[in-house]
Protein backbone atom coordinates (compact mmCIF):
# COMPACT_ATOMS: atom_id res chain seq x y z
CA UNK A 1 0.00 0.00 0.00
CA UNK A 2 1.61 3.46 -1.02
CA UNK A 3 -0.22 6.63 0.75
CA UNK A 4 0.11 10.34 0.84
CA UNK A 5 -0.23 12.49 3.67
CA UNK A 6 -1.55 15.95 2.63
CA UNK A 7 -3.43 18.54 4.57
CA UNK A 8 -7.21 18.37 4.53
CA UNK A 9 -9.30 20.74 2.98
CA UNK A 10 -12.74 21.75 3.37
CA UNK A 11 -13.91 18.34 0.27
CA UNK A 12 -12.32 16.10 2.41
CA UNK A 13 -15.10 17.07 5.57
CA UNK A 14 -17.72 14.33 4.95
CA UNK A 15 -14.70 11.33 4.26
CA UNK A 16 -12.99 12.46 7.28
CA UNK A 17 -16.84 12.57 9.27
CA UNK A 18 -17.07 8.50 7.82
CA UNK A 19 -13.98 7.60 8.55
CA UNK A 20 -14.07 8.88 11.92
CA UNK A 21 -17.63 6.86 12.68
CA UNK A 22 -16.08 3.45 11.20
CA UNK A 23 -13.24 3.93 13.47
CA UNK A 24 -14.94 4.76 17.10
CA UNK A 25 -17.45 3.03 18.53
CA UNK A 26 -19.23 5.99 19.39
CA UNK A 27 -19.89 9.44 17.23
CA UNK A 28 -17.82 11.44 19.54
CA UNK A 29 -14.81 11.68 17.98
CA UNK A 30 -16.52 12.79 14.78
CA UNK A 31 -18.48 15.69 16.35
CA UNK A 32 -15.45 16.26 18.51
CA UNK A 33 -13.36 17.28 14.99
CA UNK A 34 -16.52 18.71 13.99
CA UNK A 35 -16.84 21.35 17.12
CA UNK A 36 -13.15 21.97 17.39
CA UNK A 37 -13.50 23.72 13.30
CA UNK A 38 -16.70 25.53 14.33
CA UNK A 39 -14.68 26.81 17.25
CA UNK A 40 -11.80 28.08 15.39
CA UNK A 41 -9.44 25.70 17.84
CA UNK A 42 -8.35 23.18 14.75
CA UNK A 43 -4.69 23.91 14.33
CA UNK A 44 -3.75 21.10 11.50
CA UNK A 45 -5.63 18.36 10.27
CA UNK A 46 -3.84 16.01 7.84
CA UNK A 47 -5.35 12.72 6.09
CA UNK A 48 -3.61 9.93 4.49
CA UNK A 49 -5.18 8.91 0.82
CA UNK A 50 -4.51 5.33 -0.16
CA UNK A 51 -2.78 6.11 -3.70
CA UNK A 52 -4.35 2.76 -5.05
CA UNK A 53 -7.48 3.23 -4.23
CA UNK A 54 -8.03 6.16 -3.60
CA UNK A 55 -9.70 5.69 -0.36
CA UNK A 56 -8.98 8.05 3.02
CA UNK A 57 -7.00 5.72 4.57
CA UNK A 58 -6.61 8.04 8.21
CA UNK A 59 -6.47 10.89 9.39
CA UNK A 60 -4.84 13.08 12.50
CA UNK A 61 -5.86 16.28 14.24
CA UNK A 62 -4.14 18.28 16.52
CA UNK A 63 -6.00 21.40 18.54
CA UNK A 64 -4.85 24.57 19.98
CA UNK A 65 -4.22 24.48 23.87
CA UNK A 66 -3.66 26.91 26.54
CA UNK A 67 -1.11 26.50 28.61
CA UNK A 68 1.14 28.00 30.73
CA UNK A 69 5.03 27.64 32.43
CA UNK A 70 6.03 30.21 34.99
CA UNK A 71 2.64 32.17 34.62
CA UNK A 72 3.32 32.89 31.05
CA UNK A 73 1.37 31.10 28.00
CA UNK A 74 3.77 28.64 25.66
CA UNK A 75 2.41 27.58 22.20
CA UNK A 76 0.99 24.05 22.50
CA UNK A 77 -1.44 22.24 20.75
CA UNK A 78 -3.12 19.07 21.68
CA UNK A 79 -2.81 15.55 19.29
CA UNK A 80 -6.75 14.39 18.99
CA UNK A 81 -8.24 12.48 17.42
CA UNK A 82 -6.31 9.73 15.56
CA UNK A 83 -7.77 7.71 13.25
CA UNK A 84 -7.34 4.94 10.58
CA UNK A 85 -9.79 3.08 9.03
CA UNK A 86 -10.25 -0.60 9.66
CA UNK A 87 -8.76 -1.84 6.27
CA UNK A 88 -5.32 0.85 6.70
CA UNK A 89 -4.89 -0.68 10.31
CA UNK A 90 -1.03 -1.80 11.27
CA UNK A 91 0.30 -0.80 8.18
CA UNK A 92 2.22 2.63 9.63
CA UNK A 93 -0.52 5.01 8.97
CA UNK A 94 -1.45 6.20 12.12
CA UNK A 95 2.62 6.28 12.35
CA UNK A 96 3.24 8.29 9.12
CA UNK A 97 0.30 10.95 10.26
CA UNK A 98 1.91 11.38 13.66
CA UNK A 99 5.10 11.96 12.33
CA UNK A 100 4.28 14.40 9.69
CA UNK A 101 1.98 16.07 12.33
CA UNK A 102 4.87 17.11 14.29
CA UNK A 103 7.33 17.71 11.72
CA UNK A 104 4.56 20.72 10.82
CA UNK A 105 4.22 21.68 13.96
CA UNK A 106 7.50 22.01 15.19
CA UNK A 107 8.42 24.06 12.01
CA UNK A 108 5.24 26.03 13.11
CA UNK A 109 6.98 26.93 16.34
CA UNK A 110 4.50 24.84 18.70
CA UNK A 111 6.69 24.29 21.89
CA UNK A 112 4.76 21.35 23.08
CA UNK A 113 2.29 18.78 22.11
CA UNK A 114 0.09 16.90 23.79
CA UNK A 115 -1.65 13.63 23.76
CA UNK A 116 -3.64 11.55 25.80
CA UNK A 117 -4.06 7.41 25.22
CA UNK A 118 -2.30 4.71 25.08
CA UNK A 119 1.79 5.40 26.55
CA UNK A 120 3.48 2.10 24.17
CA UNK A 121 2.04 3.63 21.41
CA UNK A 122 2.44 7.87 21.72
CA UNK A 123 5.94 6.56 23.33
CA UNK A 124 7.42 5.14 20.06
CA UNK A 125 7.32 9.41 19.04
CA UNK A 126 8.36 10.55 22.18
CA UNK A 127 5.95 11.66 24.02
CA UNK A 128 6.32 10.78 27.78
CA UNK A 129 3.87 11.11 30.89
CA UNK A 130 7.16 12.69 32.72
CA UNK A 131 6.77 15.95 30.70
CA UNK A 132 3.00 16.34 31.57
CA UNK A 133 3.83 15.64 34.92
CA UNK A 134 2.50 18.98 37.39
CA UNK A 135 0.66 20.64 35.05
CA UNK A 136 -2.97 21.65 36.06
CA UNK A 137 -5.23 19.36 33.94
CA UNK A 138 -8.90 16.98 34.03
CA UNK A 139 -6.61 14.47 32.30
CA UNK A 140 -3.52 14.77 34.43
CA UNK A 141 -2.04 11.28 34.79
CA UNK A 142 -0.52 8.45 33.25
CA UNK A 143 -2.12 8.33 29.79
CA UNK A 144 -1.61 12.16 29.39
CA UNK A 145 1.53 12.88 27.91
CA UNK A 146 3.64 15.64 26.81
CA UNK A 147 5.98 15.98 23.88
CA UNK A 148 8.91 19.62 23.55
CA UNK A 149 8.87 20.15 19.53
CA UNK A 150 11.85 22.54 19.95
CA UNK A 151 14.49 20.20 20.25
CA UNK A 152 13.74 18.17 23.25
CA UNK A 153 13.14 21.78 25.55
CA UNK A 154 10.80 22.27 28.06
CA UNK A 155 10.46 26.03 28.89
CA UNK A 156 11.97 26.15 32.63
CA UNK A 157 9.62 27.11 35.64
CA UNK A 158 6.17 25.76 37.33
CA UNK A 159 3.97 24.06 35.01
CA UNK A 160 0.11 25.54 35.33
CA UNK A 161 -2.44 24.88 33.41
CA UNK A 162 -2.53 22.88 30.36
CA UNK A 163 -6.21 23.26 29.10
CA UNK A 164 -7.72 21.78 26.14
CA UNK A 165 -10.02 23.40 23.71
CA UNK A 166 -13.63 23.36 25.33
CA UNK A 167 -14.86 20.98 23.05
CA UNK A 168 -13.01 18.06 24.68
CA UNK A 169 -15.15 18.67 27.82
CA UNK A 170 -17.99 17.77 25.81
CA UNK A 171 -16.52 14.58 24.72
CA UNK A 172 -19.30 11.57 25.61
CA UNK A 173 -22.32 14.11 25.64
CA UNK A 174 -23.84 16.50 23.21
CA UNK A 175 -21.34 18.75 20.81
Amino acid sequence: MSIAIRPATGGDVAAIDALLRRAFAAPDEAKLVQRLCIDGDMVLTLVADDEESGALAGMVAFSRMRVDIAGKPIAAVALAPLAVGPGHRAQGVGEALVQAGLVHLKGAGAMLCFALGEPDYYGRFGFAADWAQGFASPYAGDYLMALPLQGGAMPCGARGAATHAPAFAQLGGEL
